[in-house]
């Protein structure tokens, strides 16, 4: 398949705003296309699967050599196109237009030769590195046609900019392989009911897989059926499940139903482990972690009686046997040297939670109560793993008092699950909630920054936060409380800068625009309407908590969680 095809199709994504509109363009493209698994990894910006520890690792820097070289122009003209469209895509796309006016391309770009190239990138390392990794990049943009060389420089970059989330690549192949709806440009015609039904049945394939290719050629060769093929595999990771948040112990009940299980809402970095030949370790970001916790594997190995299974827990900090806040063990996840040491250093309780499979058997289907029984067989307790802290009752005083235990053994909060439900992977549902106490924090996503002034003029200072909307972001408020000016005392604007440089998308005088990618957590002391923000609404004075390096964009909160929360100050209806 020729990847001018599949540029042309970024192209109309990337013009169109409305969902809908993307859906129906994005159902006719893949009805033509026949190289599903690439084309699908790479309309998601990838070209590895999810829980894949290579990454195409390829700064802003090294892509402008490569145009450089692809292009016969200066560095310098480059940056200055750079800078006039705030879009390296478009600053590679303008060059390779000059170019290609002036010479015959002999061959053309496939879909293949793009992925390979980019996939070779990953595992070069050693002496001549960046020169190699150049001329792989320069080789794809000099047979590329402008349109190409765009896509190809945002794909190696992470920032393809077509605005298609997972919910629309899904919708899409339900329109594209199962139900065609009659669309007019701003509704659908469709049999509501079944079109949910199969939409629900596409995401739940997809949950457990992870692999929009593999969900799409089932769908395309044996339709809604095929999809019965789909299942977990122990040592590929799959989404987790969330939870809603409840207002109180009451509330939470009448949710999850009486009686409920109740369990300790630890400060900690979730986990979920894959144990069969060897143990993997995955993020709730489906990153794989598993050399940073060289001892979680050992305990595993250790301490859990099963020849292959599917946990999910969260790990938390132990100092002098207390449990300490996640940002204190947060380094652990970052960490690439020294890692025995900083083990031993910030040791982790895993506090089991779940049992996703267990020696060969999916138990998503197995109601929470028999999962929970399970794990209590299949783990030998220890001081650093162990099944998390659980109470079962029907009695709101009781369930009160293990909330306030919680607290006071330092933890966010209890969980509270209905006792007959299912595990469904990635979504929200009334399977179980959260209660926290009533201040609560938000989860926001940066999307923009300011330049500071005076001494604070060399970092970033001001950032511009985000909600989430479907498959895109809302911005709800700026945000410079909080963070330090020395680093010893916290996270400092200097750090926040350096994280956010790589991400710059775009910078108009003092103020630039980022990839959403640095998650934050943050307090604030109300939240108002707003007609200054895309949201709707505004923090009043936001605060930095901490960063959030286990929470991807895709699990901030949307404007749905922060509707609820404004209804729910003081008594709004």
């Amino acid at each position: 398949m020729r990847y001018q095809n599949l540029a042309e199709a970024y192209e109309q994504l990337e013009s169109v705003s409305s969902r809908l509109e993307k859906t129906k363009r994005l159902a006719d493209f893949l009805k033509n296309v026949t190289d599903l698994p690439r084309v699908l990894l790479l309309l998601q910006g990838r070209v590895f699967m999810p829980g894949d520890e290579r990454e195409i690792g390829v700064a802003s820097q090294l892509a402008v050599k490569a145009i450089v070289v692809a292009s016969g122009k200066t560095t310098s003209q480059v940056e200055t196109l750079w800078k006039k469209t705030g879009d390296l895509g478009k600053a590679a796309a303008e060059v390779v237009q000059k170019k290609s006016q002036s010479t015959l391309v002999s061959s053309h770009l496939t879909v293949q030769k793009v992925f390979d190239n980019l996939q070779k990138l990953a595992s070069m390392e050693g002496q001549g590195t960046v020169d190699r990794k150049v001329k792989l990049i320069a080789e794809l943009l000099s047979q590329a046609s402008p349109l190409e060389a765009r896509y190809v420089i945002r794909t190696v970059l992470s920032d393809l900019r077509a605005g298609v989330g997972d919910s629309t690549i899904r919708d899409a192949l339900v329109w594209a392989y199962v139900m065609d709806p009659k669309y007019d440009g701003k509704k659908i015609d469709v049999d509501r009911e079944k079109y949910t039904q199969v939409v629900e049945v596409v995401q739940s394939a997809y949950d457990v897989s992870n692999d929009f290719g593999t969900v799409a050629q089932l769908l395309k060769k044996e339709g809604i059926k095929g999809l019965d093929k789909t299942k977990m595999t122990v040592g590929k990771p799959l989404k987790v499940m969330l939870y809603q948040k409840a207002q109180d112990i009451k509330d939470a009940f009448k949710t999850v139903g009486r009686p409920a299980a109740i369990e300790y809402k630890y400060d900690g970095f979730r986990m979920q482990i894959h144990k069969k030949k060897d143990v993997k370790i995955f993020t709730r970001r489906m990153e794989n972690v598993t050399k940073q916790f060289p001892d979680v594997v050992k305990l595993v190995q250790d301490h859990v009686r099963a020849k292959e299974c599917i946990l999910d827990a969260e790990a938390v900090g132990l100092k002098k046997g207390q449990y300490i806040a996640f940002q204190h063990m947060s380094q652990r996840i970052k960490r690439k040297y020294d890692i025995a040491k900083m083990a031993k250093e910030l040791p982790v309780c895993v506090c089991v939670f779940d049992m996703l499979e267990l020696d060969g058997q999916a138990l998503v289907q197995t109601p929470f109560q028999e999962r929970r029984k399970l794990i209590e067989k299949t783990i030998k307790p220890t001081k650093f793993i162990k099944p998390a802290e659980q109470l079962v009752t029907d009695d709101e005083k009781q369930a009160t008092a293990f909330y306030e235990k919680s607290l006071q053994a330092g933890n966010e909060g209890v969980m509270m699950k209905n006792l007959e439900s299912g595990y469904k992977p990635g979504s929200r549902v009334g399977f179980g909630v959260k209660v926290k106490p009533v201040m609560e924090t938000l989860e926001c996503v940066i999307v923009g920054a300011e330049w500071g002034e005076g001494k604070r003029s060399k970092w970033l200072a001001s950032f511009t936060l985000a909600i989430r909307d479907g498959d895109g972001y809302l911005e709800i408020g700026k945000m410079g409380t909080g963070i330090k000016e020395k680093p010893e005392e916290g996270l400092s604007f200097g750090e926040m800068t350096e994280l956010l440089k790589p991400l710059v998308l775009e910078e108009k005088g003092k103020s630039v625009k980022t990839k959403p990618k640095i998650v934050v957590e943050i307090n604030y002391e109300e939240i108002q309407k707003s007609p200054t923000y895309a949201s709707g609404y505004a923090l009043r004075f936001p605060r930095f908590v901490r960063l959030r390096e286990d929470r991807g964009p895709h699990d901030i909160a949307d404007r749905k969680e922060v509707e609820k929360l404004y209804k729910g100050q003081r008594g709004r209806a």
